[in-house]
């Protein structure tokens, strides 16, 4: 089968990059002939048709009068990403499209250019973009932090039933009133005017929970349920003994990371925290502040082996979500290692983490239970081995690439007689 797929980067900047890359070398090594598309951007490696991707853009850079308005309007909708993606299609072919992430710099625009060519197409859920503004079904997404030093925000399901001004009520995106709006009337436009994700054939969702609440929320099309899957290849399972417990992720107000240092403040636990976002500054000043630095570690961004050699030298991994996390692939990545996890009691976190099996789970946004759990596996360090071998253990059964390729080839099968269906 030729599967073109669909992703705004393609480079591995968060999960649904890595998502879309390993699941394309999955396609690959079944013997699927397998091509890619989406911005065309410095770390992406040496892609076929690459003039065919649309220029890369930073939302969140330092863009002039002109470019902000250009910018906001293609996240309506892009003629160019549309032009370009048909040009390619018609060069390529393709069988069936799988599409990722490919909100705003993209936009839906491309789902017509798919549907011109009445070419079957399948998308992954990487979070809530389908029924929220915001794509976090997060409020208060302000990245500023209350006066107790923790990030402001609460789990949202306020825009359930296609409600989309409340974003712009609560300022939800970035806490600016005109991105906000621009959000929703994004929502709007391609929900209740255009109906444009109609064009989808199949939605697949990596965790029930996500599958559940978008439907609750109103998503009026077939969802299917898939995980995300761990790539085991040439990854064995580590044991290291080891004092010290890791965070990995982005720095943003739903990752509740002020809240673990707040967990871990005057506690003697050594904590290192890897990743980079919008509240880096504001984390580096309250560990200044607050005088945790002989406690707590920032390692900045890392990747590949840097990051797994890290987590690797960790007792354990903290998740400290306060957001509906989908399927986690720090948590997934962790298990490849034989690492256990704990994980916030929030969205589809405990589809993975087992309390005291492959990790424990702690009550979302509770420091104080947070700071008990962490010294319950510390203290009881000697059953972390156990529980990081029956993560290993889970990552195999449930996670293999294997499972996957045929859950994933199936639901390929079955938008595509959709798609015949339509016609």
């Amino acid at each position: 089968m030729k599967i073109l797929l669909i992703n705004k980067y393609l480079y591995p900047k968060g999960g649904d990059a890595k998502y879309t890359l390993a699941t394309g070398k999955l396609l690959s090594e079944k013997g699927h002939e397998v091509f890619y598309w989406g911005m065309d951007h410095p770390e992406n490696q040496e892609f076929p048709f690459r003039q065919y991707f649309v220029p890369y853009i930073d939302l969140n850079g330092n863009l002039n009068g002109r470019e902000k308005l250009r910018a906001s309007l293609n996240i309506f909708y892009s003629s160019g990403a549309k032009k370009k993606l048909a040009a390619l299609l018609k060069k390529i072919k393709p069988d069936l499209v799988h599409l990722n992430n490919f909100a705003h710099q993209l936009s839906p625009s491309i789902l017509d250019a798919v549907k011109g060519r009445k070419i079957p197409a399948v998308m992954t859920m990487h979070d809530y973009k389908m029924v929220c503004p915001c794509y976090t079904m997060f409020s208060g997404d302000s990245g500023s932090l209350d006066g107790a030093g923790t990030s402001g925000g609460s789990p949202c399901e306020r825009c359930g039933g296609g409600k989309y001004f409340n974003c712009v009520v609560k300022k939800c995106t970035k806490g600016s009133v005109f991105k906000s709006l621009v959000n929703a009337c994004e929502m709007y436009l391609h929900h209740h005017v255009l109906k444009i994700y109609g064009k989808i054939d199949l939605y697949i969702s990596p965790s029930r929970f996500l599958m559940q609440k978008v439907k609750e929320m109103g998503f009026p099309w077939e969802v299917c349920h898939l995980p995300n899957f761990a790539d085991l290849s040439g990854v064995p399972a580590f044991k290291w003994e080891s004092q010290e417990i890791a965070y990995a992720g982005r720095f943003s107000h739903e990752k509740g990371v002020h809240m673990l240092l707040d967990a871990v403040k005057g506690s003697g636990v050594k904590l290192k925290i890897i990743g980079d976002g919008p509240l880096a500054g504001g984390i580096a000043e309250k560990i200044k502040k607050e005088k945790l630095g002989e406690n707590v570690r920032m390692l900045g961004y890392l990747k590949g082996h840097q990051l797994q050699r890290e987590i690797i030298r960790s007792a354990f991994l903290v998740v400290s979500s306060t957001w509906y996390e989908n399927n986690p692939l720090s948590i997934i990545e962790a298990f490849s290692l034989g690492k256990p996890v704990l994980g916030a009691r929030i969205g589809g976190i405990p589809e993975l983490v087992r309390d005291g099996e492959t990790g424990f789970t702690f009550e979302a946004g509770n420091a104080a239970d947070l700071r008990d759990k962490i010294n319950r596996m510390l203290r009881e360090k000697q059953k972390l081995p156990e529980m990081g071998k029956r993560a290993r253990e889970f990552a195999e059964r449930y996670l293999d690439p294997e499972i996957h390729y045929h859950g994933l080839t199936e639901l390929y099968g079955k938008a595509i007689e959709i798609n015949r269906a339509r016609r």
